[in-house]
């Protein structure tokens, strides 16, 4: 994760994300940079905007998690609670299908 932030802040300060300047961030944090890692880094990231891709991915909605379901209540006797009375809902389709589409661009 390191060097993904290496190259993070690389952008964020407007600096190409190449092997020498990945290099010498890392170095800067105190870690020993592998050569092979930096390498594969910066090819993965060849041709892709950076900036472009963090304002679209801060503009995607993320399905809310489900409400956690109260505390399990039991009444003075020591019954446990009714679980016919609980009921959870599912997420439909529609949504599922809109999470995954964020797979995928």
């Amino acid at each position: 994760m390191e060097y993904v932030y290496g190259a993070l802040l690389l952008n964020a300060a407007g600096k190409p994300v190449d092997e020498k300047a990945l290099t010498q961030v890392l170095s800067a944090a105190g870690l020993t940079p592998d050569a092979t890692r930096v390498k594969a880094l910066v090819a993965s990231l060849e041709g892709v905007n950076l900036t472009e891709v963090l304002a679209k991915a801060e503009t995607m909605a993320v399905a809310a998690p489900a409400a956690a379901p109260a505390g399990d209540k039991k009444d003075g006797k020591g019954e446990k609670k009714d679980e016919e009375k609980k009921e959870e809902k599912g997420v439909s389709e529609e949504e599922a299908a809109e999470g995954l589409s964020a797979l995928f661009g």
